[in-house]
């Protein structure tokens, strides 16, 4: 009669649980590939294909369940993003491709995906201004203390950053360290510990970047940003659950910072 009275036991899924190893490993491969076969441009394409599209076919599969399909998600939004990455550097206004990533997971539509449907709109209004005033606040800091200057000219690279941002750098970055890893160490741990992890997490990716200047203040001012970026952005998560308005914080953020120029 207990055993009947009692709640079943559940299995709890391990934190890696659904991790699409297989397609992590092949991207691991090309890259490694790459790096012995390909001239230092190609292998900085299929670099950048393969973190972020290793970033986004994870949270894919963590988040969306659907099984045998979300395995080789990693690989098909490599495969975009090598496209994107590629016309970004043959032609002049090539980085607009990157908009493809959008479009496919639009076409996929996650779990994470469905908050675009009704975006709250103060909240939406709440991370953009929060990017907005830590962007500018990088800014002021950027031109004071580090002899940065704020661009003029060269609209078309610019544009190319900000659709690289939008489209590959920001998304596959807040679709995996917020919508995925903080969301999943949430339902596990508390807040303070949620967010530790997925800010250290995201700092560390963006600090192994090759694209980031070598030199120690600018490692430290990234890391300083990037820490109130992350933390910031964990809060709008769990205070909101969309993740529309840590995309719109991070996306105004680094538009703002790749309008810095030595």
């Amino acid at each position: 009669m207990l055993a009947l009275e009692a709640p079943l036991p559940r299995d709890r899924p391990g934190f890696l649980h659904r991790t699409p190893l297989v397609a992590l490993a092949a991207l691991a491969a090309a890259w490694a590939a790459s790096v012995a076969a390909l001239p230092d441009a190609g292998a900085r394409v299929v670099g950048l294909a393969a973190a972020h599209g290793a970033l986004l076919g994870t949270a894919l599969a963590w988040t969306s369940g659907r099984g045998q399909r979300d395995r080789c998600a990693p690989l098909e939004a490599a495969l975009l993003l090598g496209g994107a990455a590629t016309a970004a550097l043959l032609l002049p206004w090539g980085a607009l491709a990157y908009a493809v990533l959008p479009a496919w997971l639009a076409w996929r539509r996650p779990a994470w995906l469905t908050s675009f449907a009704s975006p709250a709109g103060p909240a939406v209004a709440g991370g953009v201004l929060f990017g907005l005033l830590l962007g500018a606040h990088l800014l002021v800091t950027g031109s004071l203390t580090l002899g940065y200057r704020v661009r003029a000219a060269a609209w078309p690279e610019l544009v190319g950053w900000w659709a690289y941002d939008v489209g590959a750098n920001v998304l596959a970055a807040e679709a995996f360290f917020r919508g995925a890893l903080f969301e999943r160490a949430h339902r596990r741990w508390s807040f303070a510990a949620a967010a530790a992890l997925s800010t250290t997490a995201s700092v560390a990716r963006y600090l192994v970047d090759p694209l980031l200047p070598r030199s120690l203040e600018i490692a430290a001012g990234a890391a300083f940003y990037l820490v109130l970026l992350g933390a910031g952005n964990c809060w709008l998560l769990a205070r909101t659950g969309s993740l529309v308005p840590p995309l719109a914080a991070a996306s105004v953020f680094f538009c703002a910072y790749r309008l810095l120029a030595r």
